[in-house]
């Protein structure tokens, strides 16, 4: 009884905290012509609502496609059709066809955060409960905790409720599928995650984790006996649940190619603006884009990233289980954030780190109440600050294997704890250096390329810390039903 009383407590103070920054304001807001993306998931009701299926993607007179075009799945099209269908009980001016363009009002502003608060109410924050309740051999109040530090995660508060869009869905929908999966409900956990990839495709970072996963699951069971029958399940539910979702689209050849370009748009270039990947870093010292043809970027590109994955995805089959699955599920989504093609920024929130991008936004307050607020759980439930052994930091089968060659080697953790002070103090300083300075008029862009270069930095790191764990890792193979 205690621990749901506690847990909901802390679902109140998520959802308190939610609401206070959506009544800041948003992205775009009150700037012509585009207005930002608030006016994006306005402008897709409109489509939606006033078009039929067949046009959704498709440029005309009625969907100018460089205004807001429709570029995420059916899944998110048929969620903005329903919003829709509420709006325009409501007042059915915010989608009135070409007329609603830019519509802000405060009535409408309440209705547009009031969407994003129940997809997170159906779907997300009660995956996030149901996690943290299942995990096993932690005291109750760990369990609390870390439902606490997910629920109040800035990243994605900011840019759902500040900056406005509704990555919880898919991000809601991927973790119904981590937990059915790591929990043996594996149609279920792939139904799930199938669904996320068609709300967003940026969820595909995670597919071959789960794809591996589930093939090493089907390799320990037999091929020739339950693990095929398992395969053939696995195989029915994610093409049944493609078809179902895809099924208006596949009327015509063309329609289907149409969105896919349009999910995929390769036309745009390596990499846009200001992301803190491996391209947008080397671009300072190197014009890759300006020097390499478009068909060798993606190439390069292409193996780069699968290169990176390569190890964890083939250790995960060989040897499936939930905690090497987690681990290889955020070394995945670093490997396609750092080398892959076109990467957009919000795409770390696959990574689950936040970089200061929203300031821009009018988003300073919200930014740092969130944040300090994130912090303040994770140090006062984790003492985080202390857990810097090798044994905490799960180094210790990589430290002893180093040690076989240079017994020297004994100050790993302490090299850890420099690093993270040095990325702690770097990025702090750098926010507020980015708040306070205005940059020099012949450099205009040295904060954000800053910003990006020591995110890069940090996040090469990381990548090569996950694939440590998951590589040294000898007891992968234990515990399959656990949720470590």
């Amino acid at each position: 009884m205690e621990k749901w009383y506690l847990m909901t407590t802390v679902v109140l103070i998520g959802l308190t905290v939610r609401w206070t920054v959506s009544l800041n304001s948003y992205s775009g807001a009150g700037k012509p012509p585009m207005f930002g993306d608030y006016e994006a998931q306005r402008h897709w009701q409109e489509i939606t609502f006033n078009l039929p299926v067949k046009q959704w993607y498709f440029n005309s007179s009625d969907n100018n496609l460089q205004y807001w075009g429709l570029d995420y799945p059916p899944l998110t099209a048929y969620h903005s059709l329903l919003c829709a269908y509420v709006a325009k009980f409501i007042n059915p001016d915010w989608i009135a066809l070409h007329t609603s363009r830019g519509y802000e009002s405060q009535a409408h502003k309440l209705f547009m955060r009031t969407t994003v608060l129940i997809a997170d109410l159906l779907i997300y924050i009660p995956a996030v409960v149901l996690y943290c309740c299942c995990l096993k051999e932690i005291s109750t109040k760990k369990k609390i905790a870390n439902a606490l530090c997910i629920l109040l995660y800035p990243g994605l508060i900011l840019i759902d409720y500040g900056h406005f869009q509704y990555n919880s869905v898919s991000l809601g929908f991927a973790l119904w599928g981590v937990l059915g999966v790591s929990c043996d409900w594996d149609l279920l956990g792939s139904l799930a995650f199938c669904l996320a990839i068609n709300y967003k495709q940026m969820e595909l970072y995670h597919s071959l984790p789960f794809f591996c996963f589930l093939l090493g699951k089907c390799f320990k069971k037999g091929l020739k006996g339950k693990g095929f029958v398992l395969l053939v399940k696995l195989a029915c539910t994610v093409v049944a649940s493609f078809i179902l979702c895809w099924l208006p689209f596949f009327t015509e050849g063309e329609q289907t190619l149409q969105v896919l370009r349009r999910l995929f748009p390769v036309d745009r270039g390596l990499f846009e603006d200001k992301v803190a990947n491996i391209w947008c870093s080397f671009n300072v010292l190197l014009k890759i884009k300006d020097i390499l043809p478009r068909h060798i970027q993606l190439i390069m590109s292409f193996c780069f990233t699968f290169l990176s994955l390569l190890p964890a995805c083939i250790k995960l089959i060989l040897q499936p289980s939930s905690k090497g699955f987690k681990f290889t599920l955020v070394s995945c989504a670093l490997s396609f954030f750092l080398f892959s093609f076109q990467v957009h920024e919000k795409s770390i929130l696959l990574v689950s780190f936040m970089l200061p991008l929203l300031l821009k936004d009018e988003l300073l307050m919200p930014s740092v109440v969130t944040t300090m607020a994130f912090f303040i759980a994770c140090v006062t439930s984790f003492s985080i600050f202390e857990k810097t052994s090798e044994e905490e930091l799960q180094l210790k089968s990589f430290s002893i294997s180093v040690r076989t060659y240079l017994p020297c080697f004994t100050f790993l953790s302490r090299i850890i704890q420099y690093l993270f002070l040095i990325s702690v103090i770097t990025m702090v300083l750098l926010t507020l250096m980015t708040v306070t300075l205005d940059p020099p008029q012949k450099l205009p862009d040295l904060f954000s390329v800053l910003v990006c270069f020591v995110s890069c930095l940090n996040f090469l790191f990381f990548l090569v810390y996950f694939n440590i764990i998951i590589m040294w890792d000898s007891k992968n193979g234990r515990n399959q039903k656990k949720i470590s």
